[in-house]
């Protein structure tokens, strides 16, 4: 299921963000951000896969066996999913701040082995 299936979807979903966020023109130099998508991503993927029964409600025994409602997983993956994409889109905002920062830097210093005055 998940190779036939699931792969092929994770890769469409990728290739139309890198397609629908490639044409944005820009002058200065970007980082890869698609890795600040796939991470979250990635993660959140994970959880899901460790607490699908507990967020679907599927695991019968659970509450009887712990003692415990299986009614916050839902809502506690989907907070852990909001921190885990807030985080990357801040550090994502702190590595575009730098490089903007870098780039008039770059700019302003004379090519190596070339002299200001001749």
């Amino acid at each position: 299921l998940h190779d036939l299936i699931l792969l092929p979807l994770y890769s469409l979903a990728d290739l139309s963000a890198q397609a629908v966020l490639r044409h944005r023109a820009t002058r200065m130099p970007q980082p890869p951000w698609i890795n600040y998508l796939r991470v979250p991503t990635f993660l959140s993927g994970v959880l899901l896969l460790v607490w699908f029964p507990l967020i679907f409600a599927l695991s019968t025994p659970y509450p009887g066996a712990t003692g415990l409602s299986m009614d916050v997983y839902l809502g506690r993956w989907l907070a852990i999913t909001a921190v885990l994409f807030a985080a990357s889109a801040v550090a994502f905002a702190l590595k575009l701040r730098r490089v903007r920062r870098a780039a008039p830097a770059a700019e302003e210093r004379p090519a190596p082995g070339h002299d200001a005055a001749p």
